[in-house]
């Protein structure tokens, strides 16, 4: 695997120039958010005829050789490997996640994340959530507890067994009153994102949903194609061919979003100028 995989072309496919001599909370809070800044969470490969593995080597030579992005599954589990090379303390969990699924009461685990220890605490790693609801930096595992970061202020419940992770926005401001309505807009301000419990995982978990998420019609995944990342001042997304540039205004509590539709012919002109994407297949875009 380490001849295969390489650390240092990670830290290259993400900018980190730092040290990485201790496996600390700052460290990891800097290659966090570096991560969800330059990869893109998306799930393009449906939309474009390709299968989408757990397979790791796979994963690293999409994200970090080919510069592509993905879903939870992809670059969650690759920043697993990196935690594991990093030499943090982390078990993978599964959790549901309550917007990808029209039957609520699936049983499955929809979503991955990692559970790090340092300093004998906790904290959830999730680099792939996407859009509005990305955490920049890991969030402690403590419960009732506001934690502020730029999309907005996320809070852990727990009930006892079951943890519980909502997250409370700001007001959009549509600038295109054609797109009120969009789903990307938050509405209520405050959602639930996903429930976990704190028992560790093996990728063989997640092969069942995989598969369910991207071949099911009951899927999020498989009725919209989605690109999103974020950026210094909020995010920008790509669903079908609605683009969305959203800037974060904490200050006046408002997220400014631009909207605009996209031409077919110019769907791939938009993904390499502001995804920093390339395909080796034509895609398809979807927003049912």
């Amino acid at each position: 695997m380490r001849s295969i995989m390489d650390l240092k072309e990670y830290f290259k496919r993400i900018g980190f120039t730092g040290l990485y001599d201790k496996a600390d909370l700052p460290t990891l809070c800097t290659i966090h958010k570096l991560h969800v800044m330059t990869v893109p969470f998306d799930n393009l490969s449906i939309h474009c005829g390709e299968k989408i593995t757990v397979d790791l080597k796979v994963i690293y030579k999409k994200i970090v050789l080919d510069r592509r992005g993905g879903w939870c599954f992809e670059n969650n589990l690759l920043f697993s490997w990196v935690l594991r090379e990093m030499g943090y303390k982390f078990m993978m969990l599964g959790t549901k996640d309550c917007n990808l699924l029209k039957n609520d009461s699936n049983p499955m685990d929809t979503h991955l994340i990692n559970l790090v220890e340092i300093d004998c605490k906790s904290y959830i790693a999730d680099v792939s959530f996407g859009v509005s609801c990305q955490i920049w930096e890991p969030l402690e595992l403590i419960a009732g507890k506001d934690q502020p970061q730029p999309p907005g202020v996320f809070r852990l419940l727990n009930d006892g067994e079951k943890w519980t992770l909502e997250k409370t926005g700001r007001k959009p401001l549509i600038q295109n009153e054609a797109f009120a309505n969009c789903s990307l807009l938050n509405k209520p301000l405050t959602k639930t994102m996903f429930s976990f419990c704190l028992m560790p995982r093996g990728v063989d978990h997640f092969l069942e949903a995989s598969e369910y998420l991207q071949t099911s019609p009951e899927s999020v995944f498989t009725q919209k194609s989605i690109c999103s990342l974020q950026t210094p001042t909020g995010f920008r997304a790509l669903i079908g061919c609605n683009y969305s540039e959203v800037t974060y205004n904490p200050q006046e509590d408002v997220d400014l979003y631009d909207m605009r539709n996209i031409p077919d012919s110019e769907i791939e002109t938009v993904l390499k100028e502001k995804f920093n994407i390339t395909l080796d297949s034509k895609l398809t875009p979807v927003n049912n």
